[in-house]
């Protein structure tokens, strides 16, 4: 049956989809020889030779896939993201011995807190872009924020990028004479967005760490330390992801 290149790379564990976007745009993946680099494009990995940077893919895909599903509490100064050429420390470094994985989503480079390493790229593509996935995070700031400001937050604003945010849930946690703490629930994901939204109202972020995601939460997994999910974790959001399968159904 064919699929869509980018979501057969992801399947085979080489790449997430929004990479495997990259790896088709640059001329890094070929079908039967011939290179691609139309996103839309379609492949049978029963008939097609797929090829990503000249290694044939067909084997993981055709074959049984043991997925593996880690939860790391990512530190400050990692790059959510498997390789850099600048040669900055990846997440990816953290998680070594566990075979090819990738992260889902992202956390930028100051921001610590959990995300998911995984070489299933369902699983993957639905944790970082579906509404029913919201992350939560906690959020320190310079100053107080005024109660107008944070209802203007959660009421979604638009950023200088020209991004509108979509509503958001906003929590006051204890705050301190110079800074105000606040749990913040996004079911979007857009390029530091928290940081932009808090900046917008002149309070830049402090500290922001992600405590959340979704069903999945870990209060005791140290900064740095990972483990893998547990068969009821990664059960919950496969369920979410059949229960949005059945509603497009209906629709």
């Amino acid at each position: 049956m064919q699929e869509r290149l980018q979501k057969l790379i992801a399947q085979a564990g080489v790449a997430s989809r929004r990479a495997a976007e990259d790896l088709i745009r640059n001329g890094e993946v070929t079908i039967n020889g011939k290179i691609v680099t139309e996103l839309g494009t379609k492949a049978d990995p029963e008939n097609d030779h797929i090829k990503v940077r000249g290694k044939l893919i067909n084997p993981r895909l055709t074959g049984t896939r043991e997925y593996t599903y880690i939860l790391l509490n990512k530190p400050k100064g990692y790059l959510s993201t498997v390789t850099d050429p600048e040669g900055r420390p990846t997440v990816t470094q953290l998680v070594k011995g566990n075979g090819r994985l990738f992260p889902v989503g992202r956390l930028d480079f100051n921001t610590e807190g959990l995300i998911i390493l995984t070489n299933d790229g369902d699983f993957a593509h639905f944790v970082a872009s579906s509404r029913q996935i919201p992350k939560v995070y906690e959020v320190k700031v310079k100053g107080i924020p005024n109660d107008n400001a944070i209802n203007k937050l959660r009421r979604g604003i638009r950023l200088d990028d020209g991004f509108k945010t979509a509503p958001a849930d906003i929590t006051p946690l204890k705050s301190t004479e110079k800074n105000g703490w606040f749990q913040v629930t996004l079911k979007e994901g857009h390029n530091q967005q928290i940081r932009k939204m808090f900046d917008s109202v002149g309070n830049s972020v402090v500290k922001l760490r992600r405590v959340a995601i979704g069903p999945i939460k870990d209060e005791h997994l140290k900064v740095g330390a990972y483990r893998k999910l547990s068969h009821a974790e990664v059960e919950k959001i496969r369920s979410a992801m059949k229960e949005k399968v059945r509603s497009q159904k209906l629709k």
